[in-house]
């Protein structure tokens, strides 16, 4: 990895993180737990922002609920950790390289 590819990268995490910030407060408070959780699973990593990303597409779908009008629990149900669980399994049918999933704490 290049100086490049550094400098690209940290343009795309911020820009990332503008997304977030511009999130509703309730939003925003449960996709840092969820980010904090899948960096803790290793499910994602810095270097991997764009397209297919898990945590660019958590974002879209916390902006497509909030243009439809629902709260993040409305989106995610009670048990966000059966959630994130559901999102790893899902992402990695399709074609997402899989990763050790320990059961999250409820």
């Amino acid at each position: 990895m290049g100086i490049r590819d550094i400098i690209e990268g940290k343009r795309e995490w911020r820009a990332h993180m503008a997304r977030v910030d511009a999130l509703p407060p309730d939003y925003r408070i449960v996709y840092k737990e969820i980010q904090k959780y899948f960096f803790k699973v290793g499910a994602v990593e810095l270097v991997e922002l764009g397209d297919g990303n898990l945590l660019s597409e958590l974002v879209d779908f916390f902006e497509e609920g909030i243009a439809d009008g629902k709260g993040v629990r409305e989106l995610l149900g009670d048990d966000v950790a059966a959630f994130c669980d559901d999102l790893l399994r899902t992402h990695e049918a399709f074609g997402a390289p899989p990763c050790d999933t320990p059961k999250a704490t409820r």
